[in-house]
């Protein structure tokens, strides 16, 4: 059966109670099950005000299904029907968190991780914290903080960004998202209202997001001294037209993770798995099929 056929974002919708300080958080995820026995995959996805982890991957679900993993997209707090709260460390290790807790609901010893932007910065948190629970890791357009060299910080796109979560109008976003992206005609008009349709639904989110950025402004911390503890197979993904993280970023990741390899997409934006989702998929898969 193909994905359309089997998996949509309402049937696959579940919730479940993470523990987080002296309290709990109602964290959203889709669990797209085949049935198989290839593992599990997470994907966890970017910080874009609207963001979701089904709109950010459901390009990229039916060839893993079909290979028989299954596939968990996890709505990180904050965002889309998760809870919302307010960072006032390191959001990365908060996301981490989160995600053990959903780990540990489902019962799962070990899990592969596929992070887009503030996903792969969680992902190698989780990797950090939990070595013994990851199996592989594939990064794209995040992993690490820490300044560039190469581009002025913080970097147009982030401005961007955070302007449509202090103003979040069609104008803002349009503005955004015209950079997110390599060639802007790809975005339609309905993809616009979807996205500003999604982040209205919660003004809570928003208003965290940027209470979060003032109490403190670095939510994403630099891993850079710590890169070397991970042992697991990583995938490095990245678009060499990225205008809201730039290359030189997955170039400190391979640097320092000692088993990585790198990939880079031209003509190419932040979304590689949107962008250039066919090539995207036959790789991630190769990858973690191996």
């Amino acid at each position: 059966m193909r994905m359309s056929e089997a998996f949509t974002e309402s049937a696959t919708s579940r919730f479940v109670r993470v523990r987080e300080g002296a309290g709990e958080l109602n964290i959203h995820y889709n669990d797209c099950d085949p049935g198989g026995r290839c593992g599990t995959v997470v994907m966890l996805h970017g910080s874009g005000p609207g963001a979701s982890g089904w709109a950010n991957f459901h390009r990229n679900i039916e060839p893993l299904t079909n290979a028989g993993f299954r596939v968990l997209l996890v709505d990180c707090p904050g965002w889309s029907k998760s809870d919302t709260i307010v960072s006032t460390g390191s959001r990365s290790n908060l996301n981490a968190r989160v995600l053990a807790g959903v780990v540990d609901a489902l019962k799962l010893d070990r899990v592969d991780i596929v992070g887009n932007s503030m996903g792969g910065h969680s992902a190698v948190a989780f990797a950090l914290d939990h070595p013994e629970r990851v199996g592989r890791l594939v990064l794209m357009g995040g992993g690490t903080g820490g300044a560039s060299p190469f581009v002025p910080m913080p970097t147009e796109g982030i401005k961007l960004l955070n302007a449509v979560y202090r103003a979040p109008t069609i104008e803002n976003l349009k503005a955004m998202m015209n950079i997110f992206v390599f060639d802007p005609g790809r975005l339609t008009e309905e993809l616009f209202q979807a996205r500003l349709e999604n982040l209205l639904k919660r003004r809570d989110h928003l208003e965290s997001f940027v209470q979060s950025l003032d109490l403190n402004p670095k939510q994403f911390p630099d891993f850079g001294p710590r890169l070397g503890e991970i042992n697991a197979p990583t995938l490095v993904v990245w678009g060499r037209n990225d205008r809201f993280v730039p290359l030189d970023a997955g170039l400190r990741l391979i640097a320092g993770i000692p088993n990585s390899e790198l990939h880079v997409f031209n003509a190419c934006g932040h979304w590689v798995q949107w962008e250039h989702h066919e090539a995207f998929n036959a790789l991630v898969l190769g990858f973690l099929t191996r």
